[in-house]
């Protein structure tokens, strides 16, 4: 019974080892994972990889139209009386982050890793929405644009 169990417990020590060398091959051929940003309004929340570039390098300016007109985009209701919150990665947060409202600043640079805004603005003609649902973006960098990440705010009264 003894040598049996010994084959037993090496034969599992074997598939474990084998487990586990097959996950590292399938991480190692992974991509790292752009940075998140996450936007929350009351207990709801939504986050993105970004929709263009969060890798570092410069994103060209002909790339930057196609972007904000993408249309597979998370969402989210916003009660105009909710306050909106946006949350980023440090690693956004470090190259500075602007808030666009369809493709317009609509807060200074910030290097912080989070910021609020009133739901109201995302539905006021002042700020140059219309409709019922706005398109939101976190743009990367303050001089050379290294990433976005899109949104799309729908109105719940």
């Amino acid at each position: 019974m003894t040598t049996l169990q010994s084959v037993v417990r090496r034969r599992r020590a074997l598939a474990a080892a084998g487990a586990v060398s097959a996950g590292l091959l399938v991480l190692s051929a992974c991509d790292k994972p752009t940075p998140l940003a996450t936007v929350t309004v009351g207990t709801a929340s939504v986050h993105s990889e970004a929709t263009c570039g969060g890798e570092g390098e410069t994103l060209k300016t002909t790339n930057l139209a196609k972007c904000l007109k993408d249309k597979d985009i998370e969402s989210i209701k916003v009660d105009p009386d909710d306050t909106v919150r946006f949350g980023v990665d440090p690693d956004i947060a470090d190259e500075g982050w602007t808030i666009l409202m369809n493709g317009q600043p609509l807060t200074d640079s910030s290097t912080k890793t989070y910021r609020t805004v009133p739901g109201s603005v995302f539905f006021n003609a002042q700020y140059g929405a219309s409709g019922d649902s706005t398109l939101v973006t976190i743009k990367e960098g303050e001089q050379n644009v290294t990433g976005l990440w899109s949104f799309k705010l729908k109105k719940d009264s």
